[in-house]
């Protein structure tokens, strides 16, 4: 049996400045290596300066005993938006033993920190499960009282075109946001969830419902904690015209939204909706149309 794969991506952006005739514009670069089968592919950069810059999986799946780990430093003033080349698979868990009588798991790590000033939109395309897949995913933040940080999670669970569900299949994630204050790191947000069992079928759960979505905003000091409210109220009407079961709640210093339907589709767009939003409350242009993959319902 071959050996497992430990993927490894380290990032970290940094800012360039360049004088035109009428003004300064910061540009953010970045720096990085990777190991198999992880890859960094070409960098963009739009008219704000932000660095938007695709990850590959070039394996083209995940297998029980794979783990993969993303590391990214957001330095002083730098603005990045990191993706996925392609939707990420998991595959049904090898390894079944005495030891391992589910098998072995899936493991993704993700650490962020991010310095003053520095802004990060976090956006894989999602994850499908196949039947009996076990994936579990951590995620570390942290950040300074200036620094923005919004991330997307989209899960298919079961290849449902197909007739597929999870079956005796799992999704974990675990989310734990912090930001430094006084000298002291304090608790922004934390979440831990689990798709699998009873869960599936449960309508406290995903109610046999395939697709699961979440959205995180954690937003700068900058921005007035009034302004919340409102923003959620948008948040919520961008609902329009999309099926599934949404729900937007106001954080203490951001916003927390919830996705559950049987289309990917419509959890993108209303994320896309959601995240143009945010874009507008931190002054910055709109999101424009991903070169790797589009989120939106119309091109830009």
């Amino acid at each position: 049996m071959s050996q497992p794969w430990q993927g490894r991506c380290d990032l970290r952006f940094l800012t360039n400045s360049r004088t035109n005739q009428d003004s300064t514009a910061i540009n953010t670069l970045h720096q990085g290596k990777c190991k198999a089968p992880l890859k960094m592919m070409k960098a963009f950069s739009n008219k704000d300066g932000r660095c938007e810059l695709p990850i590959l999986h070039s394996a083209g799946g995940l297998v029980g005993g794979d783990q993969l780990s993303i590391n990214i430093h957001g330095g002083i003033n730098t603005s990045a938006l990191v993706s996925t080349v392609a939707a990420q698979k998991v595959y049904g868990s090898v390894g079944r033993s005495l030891l391992f009588p589910e098998g072995k798991w899936s493991k993704q790590k993700c650490s962020f920190h991010l310095e003053k000033n520095s802004d990060l939109e976090w956006i894989p395309q999602e994850l499908i499960m196949y039947k009996g897949g076990l994936y579990e995913q951590n995620m570390i933040v942290s950040l300074s009282s200036t620094s923005s940080f919004l991330c997307v999670d989209i899960v298919r669970l079961g290849r449902t075109a197909a007739g597929e569900t999870l079956e005796n299949g799992s999704w974990r994630s675990s989310l734990e946001i912090k930001r430094q204050l006084a000298n002291k790191l304090h608790l922004e947000f934390i979440d831990r969830l689990e798709l699998s069992g009873d869960s599936l079928s449960s309508i406290h759960g995903m109610n046999n419902q395939p697709v699961f979505g979440s959205l995180i905003w954690i937003m700068p000091e900058f921005i007035s904690k009034e302004s919340l409210p409102d923003f959620l109220k948008k948040c919520r009407e961008e609902r329009s015209g999309l099926h599934g079961s949404m729900a937007c709640s106001q954080l203490k210093n951001g916003i927390s939204a919830r996705y559950i339907g049987s289309s990917t589709k419509d959890a993108r767009f209303w994320f896309y909706r959601i995240w143009k939003q945010s874009r507008i409350l931190r002054k910055l242009s709109p999101p424009g149309y991903l070169r790797i993959w589009p989120m939106q319902e119309v091109p830009v």
